[in-house]
């Protein structure tokens, strides 16, 4: 189960809905890697949930466009791959709209 603090907005990605957050837990983070995303290069680290291994997201190491610095530090988790303490999917209960895209741009 993931502990979802300080949820900032959300975006939408490849995969549909992702959501940015501050500060979450019972993940690891991966390999840090520059990717071309939609909104710019970014330095980025896939995270992992530590219950079953798989990647639910990635977290913003570094913006190299100044526009997307606000990112630097935070996590993306993708809705998709996050499932409640039910196994049931998660639903974030904040009301948000969607403000960007940051999908890989392959």
């Amino acid at each position: 189960m993931f502990c979802l603090c300080s949820f900032i907005q959300s975006f939408h990605c490849r995969h549909g809905k992702a959501y940015l957050f501050n500060k979450v837990v019972n993940i690891s983070v991966g390999e840090k890697e520059d990717r071309m995303m939609m909104t710019g290069m970014h330095t980025v680290a896939d995270i992992f949930c530590v219950g079953c291994g798989s990647i639910v997201g990635w977290k913003y190491e570094a913006a190299h466009e100044k526009s997307q610095r606000y990112k630097e530090g935070k996590f993306i988790l993708e809705r998709f791959k996050v499932s409640g303490p039910d196994g049931s999917h998660y639903w974030a209960t904040q009301e948000s709209h969607v403000v960007g895209s940051d999908a890989d741009d392959a």
